[in-house]
């Protein structure tokens, strides 16, 4: 399930980069979005959903484990990759899923794409 560099939201049961942070030691498994909010706001949140929801999955399943065992015992973070600004739905929901996400013991941040 790990994923490669063409992977992105739309693609819900894919995980699309996983790495270890090395300032930290944390375990980052990256969500790459690509669509804007604008254009069909709800779809985009589902999508989002799910994906999040797949990325659970990997972890408490022990498939990330098995995967990458450099992970085991680290602090695991989902971080949310977007090219575009959020809607205040969007906001609210992050908001939402990254408390839900805390009572699992993981964290979830989200962040705009900066291009270097």
């Amino acid at each position: 399930m790990l994923g490669i560099p063409s992977v992105s939201i739309d693609q819900t049961e894919i995980i699309d980069f996983v790495s270890i942070e090395k300032s930290n030691g944390e375990v980052v498994l990256t969500i790459s979005d690509h669509l804007p909010w604008e254009e069909d706001e709800e779809e985009h949140l589902l999508l989002l959903q799910e994906k999040i929801n797949a990325y659970l999955r990997f972890i408490e399943s022990g498939e990330m484990f098995r995967k990458v065992p450099r992970s085991e015992g680290r602090n695991i973070v989902i971080d949310v990759v977007m090219k575009f600004p959020l809607s205040p739905n969007a906001q609210i929901f992050l908001e939402r899923a990254k408390a839900a996400v805390e009572e699992a013991d993981f964290g979830l941040r989200w962040r705009n794409f900066q291009p270097n």
